[in-house]
């Protein structure tokens, strides 16, 4: 599938030859910020928590797939000249599960198709222990990605094993190592938490093992059992092993323990579940949380694309045959979607608030004013006041940001910033 030209040269890294020339820095300063979010639904073995849309593949399966995401990238060329990419998010499912010329053709057509900022660009796939190799990463490197995110979840083998995982804490550690050998200096690791057995103790043990690696970044999320999966009849409510969940005591204290332990480890809290030492917060997934527009790539993926929220056709059959029969076609983005939701100011100040108060931060009440011409204080009159009132979010100048005591139950209180 690469169609290189050896006349012109990879901005990104001069090693890998395509057919991108480098756009010129002011006309790129000029355009407005997208990120791009590319979806691999494949994996090796679907995890027992995953709802996920992912599945494992034959080959041909994965080729046919790749094919019809390469046609809907460049479906694109003519339609995103005012935009600029300043970060791209590789996620699935296991990208790492499939062969890395994917990966490399991948970032081609992306090259090829879209202004992309490279003085700014963050760059990342996701990752998982058991299927990387020293070849797939400097494939990585060479295809201009400079963000890996390792799936680990748990140092502790049993765990791992129940999860569903098929990788060891040990192969972990080779990967890890491999990717610092080879030049990677910006690395997430995903852990969690509440996991059915887990103690405070055997998590701890998990989260100062991976601070004495100095990762860039941690992603700390608590295990939530979702219907549909193996974990939801083995582990829901009323099923016969529920008591094997951590109770609300303990998943407590995990959670303040977490906060302690990645403070003193040199990592700062910049949004619910995620830490970062200075300078590394994920910049593409921040994007998300203060309403930066994105576009999805790929079977199921979601965008958030001038004014509305966009989601591809989930069936993948439905999704390669578009793309066959539309190659070409400035249409194809349309007929791809099986959901559009034009969101009305009252939506897009919802998301302003219970995605903004995910940020420690918080939200802008400026940024809100010059946003919607409103009054955050006369829209959320009475929510503002009770829970300021009541010490679960406080006001700094003109932030508003949940407390500690907010975050703790943040749920309950981003519910009700819906107006409906």
């Amino acid at each position: 599938m690469n169609n290189k030209n050896a006349n012109s040269k990879n901005p990104i890294n001069p090693e890998l030859n395509v057919n991108a020339a480098r756009i010129d820095q002011n006309n790129i300063n000029a355009k407005q910020d997208l990120g791009l979010y590319i979806h691999i639904p494949f994996c090796v073995k679907k995890c027992d928590y995953c709802d996920f849309l992912s599945a494992p593949a034959t080959e041909e399966a994965k080729e046919t797939y790749i094919k019809a995401l390469l046609t809907e990238i460049h479906s694109y060329k003519n339609t995103m000249k005012e935009y600029r990419v300043p970060t791209i998010f590789i996620g699935g499912g296991t990208p790492s599960a499939i062969n890395s010329s994917y990966i490399v053709d991948i970032m081609e057509a992306i090259q090829e198709t879209f202004s992309i900022d490279y003085d700014r660009l963050e760059a990342t796939i996701e990752i998982n222990p058991g299927n990387v190799t020293k070849e797939k990463l400097q494939a990585y490197q060479k295809a201009g990605i400079n963000r890996l995110s390792f799936g680990l979840q748990s140092v502790n083998n049993r765990e791992l094993k129940m999860l569903g995982r098929i990788h060891t804490y040990e192969e972990f550690i080779d990967n890890y190592e491999l990717a610092r050998e080879l030049g990677f200096h910006n690395i997430n690791i995903d852990l969690m938490s509440a996991l059915p057995g887990q103690t405070l103790e055997s998590w701890e043990n998990t989260l100062k093992t991976v601070i004495a690696l100095e990762p860039e970044h941690i992603s700390a999320y608590s295990l939530i059992i979702e219907e549909g999966t193996p974990f939801f009849d083995r582990y829901g409510e009323g099923s016969i092993y529920h008591k094997e969940l951590p109770d609300e005591e303990v998943d407590r204290a995990i959670y303040h323990r977490s906060k302690e332990l990645l403070h003193d480890g040199g990592y700062h809290r910049y949004e619910i579940s995620n830490y970062a030492k200075p300078g590394y917060e994920c910049r593409h997934n921040r994007s998300y949380w203060v309403g930066t527009e994105y576009l999805g790539l790929g079977l199921g993926a979601s965008s958030l694309y001038q004014g509305a929220r966009l989601g591809n056709t989930q069936v993948l059959k439905d999704y390669v045959g578009i793309c066959k029969e539309n190659e070409g076609s400035n249409m194809l983005p349309s007929l791809l979607r099986h959901e559009i939701i034009n969101l009305s100011i009252e939506n897009k100040m919802e998301e302003f608030m219970y995605l903004g108060l995910r940020l420690i931060q918080g939200i802008d009440t400026k940024e809100f004013q010059r946003r919607f011409h409103r009054d955050v204080y006369d829209v959320y009159q009475n929510e503002l006041k009770h829970f300021i009132s009541n010490n679960l979010i406080k006001v700094n100048g003109d932030q508003l940001a949940l407390t500690d005591y907010g975050l703790d139950v943040s749920n309950y209180v981003l519910s009700h910033f819906l107006l409906d």
